[in-house]
């Protein structure tokens, strides 16, 4: 009797977590599998004399309560020691899928196999079994069972055998704990750390907790004193809000001495002062900050130790902000700022994101699953990408910064530090030649992050720059110079109107309007004023503007051009022919002021035209080069006519080949020694590729002339098993 009423006092524990969230039908499947396990397994004990019945309660409460699952979770984990093979009676599979269904049994099946499974070396290959796991689970709710029924397992550990307690704790250290990191199961990691240290390294354990101990007042002192002010303004604020203090955990209290070789004293972050905001979804980020405000406006900070895992979440989906401060007694402490639902995320892990998308949604829940086993089967994946999808994530485009008075100013995210000038006033923008950003100089261009203190820095010989737009982020600040430029654009475009006037008066043409619409709907202009000015800048050469109004240009000859573009003593050194018509091109190409392109290759007897450059003498190119007809229509009056002088003596010209066809054994052989020795060409590289039977190849070789390159082709395509041989642009 007494059993029972330990029992039945353990269920309604479970119901009223349960109730919280849970309709009356899934209530009612909850209430069936109670009388159904109570049923098969009665007053049965585990070997180390535990009801399996109390157990199973307690991992139900554990996945409902501290993991935050759905009704079929925490039903399997009521369930989850039926098919204990210790049970007096078996329940069968045909039993649990009737009354509960393919899927519940499917987890428990995924459950007995984990169980099977031997862990004698997992330290030595702690990946390789976590994956093994993965693996074996099947369904990834069993994996959070799993982790459940562990933590209520090291919770009593003490009614275990020694043997069987050390293993235990090598697996938990090995394979759960680091599984409810990956989770993000913040609270169950912790937990399972310290008594995992618990039984390890009882002497360190017990150390940490008496210090903790000795030192609790001393902390109860501190944070009340630490706390009233900011509680005063808060309030002030009208902020909704509770505040407490964490202490660091056992384990990573003791961790921290290890690494960092240090005493109990010494560890900074002992404990952290956490504000909880009672905030609305679309205020969370905003009311953030300005709690943040507000602490590193009554205290010091150190914002090199400020942490923005707002912005950016953890990997395990941790969201909170945190400022390092100088508290009362000279004591560094740090703050810890988030809202309901951050607190939540943190303690109870990515289960507590399908809660907020709405857990009542069946494929909600299934979504989330599904983006569990690919964070567990990857562990490179950043969870934040998953997270994503379940977060009510609407402020992922906004940062906020400070100014020196500490004042909350929100920007879009890639603001920099000129837009904060404009944000504050526009002739602090106009002024504006850099600034201070925690304490450090920077240029006008540095791109704001969340939590910096900006101070801005003027000059009165400042004033607004075109440049500035290719950087501004934000629409007043743009709108501001850009009205500040409108008498410098002026100014420019009368300038530009000036040299075009003097232009057209040396080529003894006529600006009028007709020839000012053309030239506008050529560059597509919609203001005389935009072109004049692109004129003056030098975006545009005068001698564009002439070629396309050139009645004829394609009648001008190759020396005329020339002469247009080319200072006078270097065209001596260029050969024309025809009445200066064509550039004659020596096959040898010993004239250093006319270079094959590389875009295309050109042979001696290609068709081939000049292109004149800014700084690198004459191009020639193929007809059918690939940038051929982009040339012609933005540069034409760089065009020159061109053609290969009349020689017999061989040149050496570089050209690609594209080969294709099946893979013969030899034929890379092959098509070598024709290259070599039929045809008396010279392969510079050859780059093979085989798959499924069939090759592809690029070659790059030295010939002659164009006749020369026509026969190497046609000897080639009669090698066996080349379809293909097709000159490269390149």
């Amino acid at each position: 009797m007494e059993f029972n009423e330990h029992i039945y006092a353990r269920f309604e524990h479970l119901k009223e977590i349960c109730r919280m969230h849970w309709d009356e039908p899934a209530l009612s499947r909850l209430d069936e599998a109670f009388r159904f396990v109570h049923n098969a397994i009665g007053d049965q004990k585990f070997q180390t004399g535990e009801h399996i019945l109390t157990h199973s309660l307690d991992v139900a409460a554990i996945i409902a309560g501290e993991i935050g699952l759905e009704p079929n979770s925490v039903i399997t984990g009521m369930l989850h020691n039926i098919m204990y093979a210790g049970l007096e009676r078996k329940v069968l599979r045909e039993e649990i899928e009737h009354h509960f269904g393919q899927s519940i049994f499917n987890i428990l099946e995924g459950m007995a196999k984990i169980n099977a499974l031997g862990t004698d070396t997992v330290e030595l290959h702690a990946e390789n079994y976590r994956n093994l796991l993965i693996a074996l689970a099947g369904d990834v709710r069993v994996i959070l069972i799993k982790t459940a029924d562990r933590l209520q397992v090291m919770r009593n550990l003490d009614v275990y055998a020694p043997d069987a307690r050390r293993r235990l704790v090598v697996e938990t250290s090995h394979l759960y704990a680091p599984l409810a990191h990956r989770l993000g199961l913040y609270a169950v990691n912790s937990e399972l750390q310290d008594l995992c240290l618990k039984y390890q390294n009882s002497e360190g354990y017990k150390y940490i907790i008496a210090r903790l101990k000795e030192t609790e007042t001393e902390r109860e002192n501190f944070v009340a004193e630490f706390v009233k002010p900011l509680e005063k303004k808060l309030q002030e604020k009208d902020f909704r809000f509770s505040m407490k203090a964490r202490t660091k955990s056992i384990f990573s209290i003791w961790n921290k001495m290890q690494k960092q070789k240090v005493s109990f004293d010494e560890v900074m972050d002992l404990f952290a002062i956490r504000v909880i905001l009672d905030s609305k979804p679309e205020n969370e980020k905003t009311d953030c900050w300005t709690v943040y405000s507000i602490v590193t406006d009554q205290y010091q900070a150190n914002p090199e130790r400020m942490r923005d895992w707002i912005t950016i979440p953890k990997s395990n989906g941790y969201e909170s902000l945190h400022a390092t401060v100088m508290g009362p007694q000279g004591r560094w402490v740090e703050v810890q700022i988030r809202t309901r639902r951050m607190d939540d995320v943190a303690e109870k892990g990515l289960a507590a994101h399908w809660k907020y998308k709405g857990g009542k949604a069946s494929s909600g829940f299934d979504g989330w699953l599904a983006g569990i086993r690919e964070i567990l089967e990857n562990p490179e994946l950043n969870v934040v990408d998953f997270i994503d999808h379940f977060r009510m994530d609407i402020y992922r485009d906004e940062i906020f910064a400070f100014t020196p008075k500490g004042d909350l100013k929100k920007m879009p995210a890639g603001s920099t530090i000129l837009d904060f000038a404009y944000e504050i006033h526009s002739h602090l923008g106009d002024k504006c030649v850099g600034g201070m950003v925690n304490g450090k100089k920077v240029t006008l261009k540095y791109k704001l992050k969340n939590g910096d203190q900006v101070s801005i820095e003027t000059s009165n010989n400042q004033k607004p720059k075109m440049d500035w737009l290719d950087f501004l982020i934000t629409s007043k600040a743009k709108n501001r110079v850009r009205a500040s430029l409108n008498e410098e654009k002026k100014i420019l475009a009368a300038q530009g109107r000036e040299i075009l006037i003097r232009k057209f008066k040396n080529w003894k043409m006529e600006l009028n309007d007709e020839v000012i619409r053309k030239i506008l709907k050529k560059y597509e202009f919609k203001l005389a004023i935009d072109f004049y000015c692109e004129l003056a800048s030098g975006k545009i050469n005068p001698l564009e503007v002439k070629a396309l109004l050139a009645e004829k240009p394609e009648e001008e000859n190759a020396r005329s051009r020339m002469e247009e573009l080319l200072p006078s003593k270097t065209l001596q050194e260029f050969t024309f022919d025809g009445g200066d018509d064509y550039l004659v091109i020596d096959n040898n190409l010993k004239n250093i002021n006319h270079k094959l392109a590389r875009c295309c290759n050109p042979v001696f007897g290609d068709p081939v035209f000049g292109f004149v450059t800014i700084s690198d003498g004459i191009k020639i190119h193929r007809n059918n080069c690939p940038n051929a007809p982009q040339m012609k229509e933005r540069f034409p009056y760089r065009i020159i006519k061109a053609k290969w002088k009349d020689t017999i003596s061989p040149g050496a010209f570089l050209t690609t080949l594209h080969i294709s066809g099946v893979d013969e054994a030899g034929i890379v052989t092959d098509v070598s020694h024709i290259i070599a020795k039929d045809t008396g060409a010279k392969l510079r590289s050859i780059n093979i590729d085989s798959n499924r039977g069939k090759f592809e190849g690029v070659l790059k070789l030295s010939v002659y002339n164009i006749d020369h390159l026509e026969f190497l082709i046609h000897k080639m395509k009669k090698v066996k098993g080349v379809v293909s041989v097709t000159r490269g642009e390149t």
